[in-house]
């Protein structure tokens, strides 16, 4: 008897070793600046610069939260341009780690109404902010607090709530994915950006909190002749968060005054695209 090869199943065609997402911040000069709507925010990642999923920041929608029509028109003009909607970014919204237990409580509620709105566009996550006193294991503590208050709210809503290094101890990589270990929760884990680390170092800090990732901020500001940026080695950083076993999105968030934003996102985007040329290769 001959066993066909036709018989057998062709193997799997390989996707890509991560996706290009755009961060909203990476135009929050143009936004502010009144010359974009946040509601032609998705029109203008996919039309404009080629980038089909979005990461929101609530500063440009703070007070459409709980705005139904609002955020059925975002998902209208989302669906219509087969752009899919990651996360939001929130900001302002009180600190998760306050020492004062009230302001603390205070704050996870006032996270409510986001992470509503989040189920509402169909996002993954939120992404927080873990910010407390500056004593290394008493934050770790009232932000373990404050975060696995949130993330059990955000857990039957099939959501996950995600911490960026964005200031204060949270951009102490070693302090962060600490925090990670004592929330222990499935749905709680890291935005790790790789320009928010300070005086910290950036692939050490990355290395730390690739382990809990949801998503991951490619953090850009200036670039050099030949398009790498000047301040993190892109090849080297993305191979930490590949040989994490991470392949999801990866989000375009230009930050940099030496260039304009649209040159800046186009900038990041390519040499994204750069590196995954070559680890498809």
């Amino acid at each position: 008897m001959t066993t066909s090869l036709l018989a057998a199943d062709p193997p799997a065609a390989k996707g890509p070793a991560f996706k290009i997402s755009l961060a909203e911040w990476s135009l929050h000069k143009t936004i502010f600046g009144g010359k974009l709507n946040h509601l032609d925010f998705a029109k203008t990642a996919k039309e404009d610069y080629g980038i089909e999923a979005v990461e929101y920041v609530n500063q440009f929608f703070k007070d459409k939260a709980k705005n139904a029509d609002y955020l059925s028109d975002m998902n209208r003009r989302a669906a219509d341009l087969g752009v899919k909607q990651l996360l939001i970014m929130i900001d302002g919204e009180g600190a998760l780690g306050d020492p004062d237990n009230t302001k603390r409580t205070q704050a996870v509620d006032n996270h409510r109404k986001w992470l509503d709105a989040a189920k509402t566009l169909g996002c993954h996550s939120i992404r927080v902010n873990a910010q407390s006193n500056n004593n290394f294991n008493e934050a770790q503590k009232l932000a373990t607090d404050g975060l696995r208050a949130l993330s059990e709210l955000a857990k039957p809503l099939g959501l996950n709530v995600i911490v960026e290094n964005h200031g204060g101890l949270s951009s102490d990589g070693k302090w962060l994915a600490g925090v990670m270990k004592l929330v222990d929760m499935p749905n709680c884990g890291t935005l790790p950006d790789f320009g928010n680390f300070g005086g910290y170092d950036r692939y050490l800090g990355v290395t730390e909190l690739m382990p809990y990732a949801k998503g991951v901020s490619a953090k850009s500001h200036d670039f050099n002749e030949a398009g790498d940026e000047t301040k993190t080695d892109y090849f080297k950083m993305l191979k930490i968060v590949l040989d994490a076993g991470y392949h999801g999105y990866v989000g375009v968030e230009y930050e940099g005054g030496k260039i304009g934003e649209p040159e800046g996102i186009r900038a990041t985007k390519k040499l994204l695209e750069r590196v995954l040329a070559k680890v498809n290769s």
